[in-house]
This record gives C-alpha cells, structure tokens and sequence, in this order.
C-alpha cells in the first residue's frame, strides 16, 4: 500500500478510536483494543461494542493461530459484553479481520465487510438546498425513521436509538447535523459530520423511504462537502456488499482500506 494512502487509513481508522472514546461514558480495555459501554442504550450496537486493532502480536499466520485469537477475542466479547444481549466486534485491521472470519463465523457471528473511503474529487461550490439541524430537531426524524424501520419495536426503544444522537456531541470539536427539505417541508435526507484535528467524517447518510431516487441525498453530500473543504482528510465508512459504496465514488470518494464487523443477536 503506498505511504499516504496508508496514512490516511490510519488516520481514518484512529480518527474513529478517539471519537468512540470521547463519546462513551465507559471504556474498557482489552488485549490489542478496547471496549465502549453506555448503559443508557444497552441495545445500542454503536454504543456497546468491542473494538479491535493490528493487536500487540503479528497477524495470525496459520488457520490454527487465528482459531487461538479469535477465541481470545470472543472470550473478551462475552466477558465486556456479558450484560448486553449482542455482541459485536469490530476489526480495524483488514488482515487480521480476513483471518478471524472463519472462527467468528463458526461462532454463530454475522460478518460484514466495510470501507474506509477518502474524498479524492473536486470540492463543489455549497448549495442552498442543506440546513444545519439541532439534536432537538433532528430527534423526531430519528424517530420517524427508526419507527420505519422497526415498526413493531417498542416506543421505549425507539425514543432510546434516537436518543443516541446527543451523545455524539461529545465525539468530535465540531458534530454538526445537517438535513435536505422534501418541497412538502419534511427533512428528506439527513447526516452528521464530524471534525476534529483536520479531519472531517461524514456518517449516518440516511434517505427516507418516500424521497429516494430525488437528488436528495446527492444534494446533502454536496452541501457536506463544501462545508469541510478545508479538512486534510474527509471520509466515510460504507458497507462494501451494499450500493452507496458506488454512489460515494460517482462523487468523488476512493477506497483506502477495509474494516470487519463480526455481530451475534
């Protein structure tokens, strides 16, 4: 991998550490990572998760190695995670999430692949169409969209998983959420933007259900685009099984590496 691609990804990859740990009200430690805890959403997968870097050792080398860490990692997941009804386990490290897949998935986990992609085009002049929304704002669009989403899900949890929003104010020096208007008034699409140390990542691109395929989300990216053109370094994470990953490169967004989430429900 060239240097500065690889710098990037570093970065990228730590940007998202420093955010984890700035957000959570527990941390704890683990061989080669950490784990997030926030009681208040104990369903919340973001929230309550173990994470994972290259770890203190080589990566595993042999399908014995990697079966003797991956069990070392689901050990730790059971034990961090012991009261939360999921587990997850996040891999930063593209070759030490490749050879841990086998055993996670033997395991009962789900594996998904995502990349880390840089914006690599040319910085578009902001348009009008986004607004700046506040977390009170942007609350019953959470709602809204996780009631969509979840439609037999308890108001409790539903309220909880839009909810998780105010503790994203703490991730970053500037969290800023933005939302493109439907003609009817209604917010369309909608994402955050994180910026700290020269680093800039958009996350949680979400288009409702009604206004797909209308430009909106086209027009929210623009907007967050013009909005960090001064960062060193702007990305997003997209899941690499599934279409955004192809729209975030028709504006300009390149691969720099990939992650591995392992997940068990």
């Amino acid at each position: 991998m060239p240097a500065e691609l690889a710098a990037d990804l570093a970065r990228a990859v730590g940007f998202q550490h420093a955010f984890a740990r700035r957000r959570t009200p527990r941390e704890v430690t683990v061989q080669g990572g950490f784990a997030v805890l926030d009681e208040r959403y104990p369903g919340s997968h973001d929230d309550n998760k173990l994470i994972v870097g290259a770890g203190p050792g080589p990566v595993p080398r042999t399908p014995q190695e990697a079966r003797e860490a991956a069990e070392r990692l689901l050990r730790a997941a059971d034990e961090v995670l012991a009261e939360r009804e999921h587990r997850l386990v996040c891999v930063d490290d593209d070759r030490l999430g490749t050879a841990l897949a086998p055993a996670f998935l033997a395991a009962g986990y789900e594996h998904e692949t995502n990349l880390i992609m840089a914006f690599r085009g040319t910085t578009p002049p902001a348009p009008a169409a986004a607004e700046r929304l506040s977390a009170a704002e942007l609350l019953p669009v959470l709602r809204r969209d996780w009631r969509h989403t979840l439609p037999q899900a308890p108001d409790e949890v539903i309220d909880g998983l839009a909810r998780r929003v105010e503790g994203r104010l703490r991730g970053a020096d500037a969290v800023s959420f933005w939302g493109v208007r439907a003609p009817d008034g209604e917010i369309a699409a909608r994402a955050d933007l994180y910026e700290h140390g020269g680093v800039a990542q958009i996350e949680s691109v979400f288009t409702g259900a009604d206004h797909r395929g209308k430009g909106h989300a086209r027009a929210l990216m623009t907007a967050l685009l013009a909005r960090a053109a001064e960062a060193e370094l702007i990305f997003l994470v997209a899941d690499a099984a599934d279409w955004p990953k192809d729209f975030y490169a028709k504006l300009g967004f390149e691969e720099l590496g990939r992650t591995h989430a392992f997940l068990r429900t």
